[in-house]
């Protein structure tokens, strides 16, 4: 099965792409991750993303092209992949579609996480990362046991660069100037399904599974 997950930045994607994951035994490909953990490491990659995350931009087509195709032709994606966070524009569609074609597969599945902006203002300003293990919370639905730290190593917690009040309005006007038209092309290709992602996280995933193994 290979998957895409689409939706404004905050509405839920890496949640829908780890239960997935975990039911249907696939890899979860996730840019954000992959390229988060290059800025970490202070690669040249990683100097490279810094500029575009901190500042709420995309990160070139060939820089993410490079690092998706990599990952795909891994061993542990024989049997399937979710890819979160690409692709972000009609030409990484095609891009995409064209790469896994010389490979001899296809898309499966694009699932859309429907939200309001509203939502996914809130969430994203209430989200935390831990600086050291980079661990996942939420002050609103996923606080941690000690405010400030993390629950499995102690870390600090701060917000992400890419998560600042100033950068979260630019992601969600860059994603309805490029990333929208996706949408718009895995449907005249019949393979785009829409789900409501302001409800719990686990219906959401619930219902994405009982559509996917009605095919």
């Amino acid at each position: 099965m290979r998957l895409v997950l689409l939706g404004i930045p905050g509405s839920g994607k890496g949640s829908q792409a780890q239960l997935l994951s975990e039911r249907l035994k696939i890899p979860w490909i996730s840019t954000g991750v992959i390229l988060r953990e290059e800025v970490k490491r202070n690669s040249d990659l990683g100097k490279k993303v810094d500029t575009y995350l901190r500042a709420g931009g995309l990160v070139p087509d060939h820089i993410i092209m490079q690092v998706i195709e990599n990952k795909i032709k891994a061993p542990e994606c024989e049997k399937g992949f979710i890819l979160d966070g690409f692709p972000r524009t009609l030409s990484q569609a095609k891009g995409l579609d064209e790469f896994l074609m010389n490979l001899g597969q296809k898309l499966d599945k694009v699932i859309k996480l429907d939200v309001s902006e509203k939502t996914v203002i809130q969430r994203l300003s209430s989200r935390l990362i831990c600086s050291v293990c980079g661990a996942d919370y939420n002050v609103n639905s996923k606080p941690p046991e000690v405010r400030g730290k993390c629950d499995l190593c102690g870390g600090k917690l701060c917000s992400r660069p890419d998560d600042q009040k100033n950068t979260i309005s630019n992601r969600i006007k860059i994603y309805n100037e490029k990333t929208k038209p996706i949408e718009k092309y895995y449907e005249k290709k019949g393979i785009l399904q829409v789900f409501n992602g302001e409800v719990d996280p686990k219906s959401i995933g619930d219902k994405i599974l009982i559509e996917i193994n009605r095919e």
